[in-house]
């Protein structure tokens, strides 16, 4: 690897480490293989010389690839699944508390996207639809049906907006 592939390397890994990381745990719930997914993705678009018309379409390229490696996994665990007592024992590291992050990973999976995109990486209602293929009002309505699913397990009153 060269000086400037080196530099493209740190530039990618600043610039989407967190954001893969954060995703790929919405998705799995675990640490361990949300920085597999991220060293998959970032790998990925380092080898395959992607060109981009702008740092949004980078942004958007690396958030489906995540999406799809997640999606990926979780297919190929439910193949190699074994029986609970044939696992390792083996302790976890805990993530970081939070009630809401916990109410958000408890959350159905299409609710869990969109609420995550939504709130957490500040993208819109339209391009979540185009990056996870929905369409707008299917996500408008995961976002309402997600809060509303929210506000139930934080216990939340009713909501007027102003």
């Amino acid at each position: 690897m060269g000086q400037l592939d080196g530099r493209e390397a740190e530039r990618l890994v600043e610039a989407y480490a967190d954001l893969i990381l954060r995703l790929s745990y919405t998705y799995l719930k675990s640490v361990q293989d949300g920085e597999d997914i991220c060293q998959t993705v970032l790998l990925k678009l380092l080898t395959e010389g992607r060109a981009f018309d702008s740092p949004e379409h980078e942004k958007a390229w690396v958030v489906r690839a995540a999406i799809n490696a997640c999606k990926d996994e979780l297919r190929a665990f439910r193949r190699k699944a074994v029986p609970l007592e044939d696992a390792p024992e083996a302790q976890a590291p805990e993530p970081p508390r939070s009630d809401v992050l916990e109410a958000v990973m408890e959350l159905p999976g299409k609710y869990r996207e969109a609420i995550y995109l939504f709130y957490y990486e500040g993208y819109s209602v339209k391009e979540i639809g185009a990056l996870t293929g929905r369409s707008e009002a299917a996500v408008s309505a995961h976002l309402s049906r997600g809060r509303k699913k929210l506000r139930e397990m934080l216990g939340g009153g009713e909501y007027e907006p102003n």
